[in-house]
């Protein structure tokens, strides 16, 4: 097993906000690089090949959106947005561009690594996986003969149910938008029918959480979309 370390590329053109994130990274024993613009950044992903990336919009050379495009175009690494910028359109805009997470400014440094540990948890998951079968709290997916149960019991979901909860448990830790959802889900056709997911993620709830009122698996991204978290 390789004892390489786990690297994390910075793109961030503030010096005090780079200094901040690079000394909580590397307290958690991360290796960090860095970076201070879009291409310097897209340069840097290319050839560093990092576990993950934490992303600042304002770059003095372009949109940090643009970098997230770019980048998957080639590349599934995982990307956290901080930004300044906390309206929802911003946050929509950077998550359906390809984001993983968003994170405004300002903010702690507990929060930054716990989202950190999700994602970098989420990438494992998906290097190592090779199993068919899903599963979290008491509900086993069984991918190969799309059987759900609780408990041990047959649960039953509808066509579309099935398809957004498995695409939800396809990226844990992941914020999906409406409109990704909707996308992959129902089509391209019906990317604006928020209301329609609304519907649809009440009644997959009222299946699957022990609580549905308090979700603990299929959470609520307010004006964004949902994450799944195992």
């Amino acid at each position: 097993m390789s004892d390489a370390p786990i690297r994390v590329l910075i793109v961030e053109d503030d010096a005090g906000i780079l200094r901040f994130v690079r000394m909580a990274l590397e307290a958690e024993g991360l290796q960090v690089f860095e970076a201070a613009s879009l291409k310097r950044g897209l340069i840097e992903a290319g050839t560093r090949r990092p576990d993950l990336v934490v992303l600042d919009l304002g770059l003095p050379d372009g949109d940090g959106v643009d970098f997230i495009r770019d980048l998957r175009g080639w590349s599934e690494m995982p990307v956290i947005v901080l930004s300044a910028r906390s309206a929802e359109a911003e946050k929509i805009k950077a998550l359906d561009s390809g984001a993983d997470d968003y994170l405004v400014k300002p903010f702690g440094t507990g929060e930054l690594l716990a989202r950190v540990r999700s994602l970098l948890r989420r990438r494992a998951r998906s290097s190592a996986e090779d199993s068919a079968i899903l599963s979290f709290g008491d509900i086993r997916i069984d991918l190969p003969r799309r059987v759900v149960e609780r408990a041990g019991a047959p649960l039953h979901l509808t066509p579309l149910e099935y398809r957004l909860l498995t695409h939800l448990c396809a990226h844990p830790d992941r914020v999906l938008t409406h409109r990704q959802l909707l996308k992959a889900v129902w089509g391209a056709a019906h990317e604006a029918d928020t209301q329609y997911l609304r519907v649809f993620m009440a009644g997959l709830r009222k299946k699957v959480e022990a609580d549905p009122s308090q979700p603990r698996h299929l959470i609520t991204e307010t004006g964004v979309g949902y994450r799944f978290l195992p």
